[in-house]
């Protein structure tokens, strides 16, 4: 079982998240919305062993967010989710380790596939 930590500013997403992460036996803790300058703080505090995070999102993108969050913990794994297939998300993504991007509408066996292949083996 795993800590996650889910970022979603649409309250059905966060909740079709959650409930996928749930079923697969993972700890799941929502943040409707963050701000660059709590991010850091925020992880530290919920130490998860995962992050899913919405690319576009009000006050704070994802890519900003996991840059913040690895402020805090540099070897945090993350899953990005975008309805966008704009190549410069693409571009920016590939340049943060243990990342993974999965484009919307979400299938959630791939959702499932990066939370494995993203966590620690134990």
């Amino acid at each position: 079982m795993a800590r996650i930590v889910v970022v979603d500013d649409s309250k059905l997403m966060r909740n079709l998240l959650r409930t996928i992460l749930e079923q697969a036996g993972h700890e799941v803790e929502t943040w409707e919305d963050v701000t660059a300058g709590e991010v850091a703080g925020r992880i530290t505090a919920a130490n998860p062993d995962l992050l899913v995070t919405d690319f576009q999102m009000p006050g704070c993108n994802g890519l900003t967010l996991v840059r913040m969050a690895r402020k805090a913990r540099p070897d945090l794994p993350v899953v990005l989710l975008t309805a966008t297939h704009d190549p410069a998300v693409t571009d920016a993504l590939k340049s943060q380790p243990d990342s993974r991007l999965l484009h919307k509408p979400l299938r959630e066996e791939d959702l499932l596939e990066a939370v494995v292949n993203l966590l620690p083996q134990s």
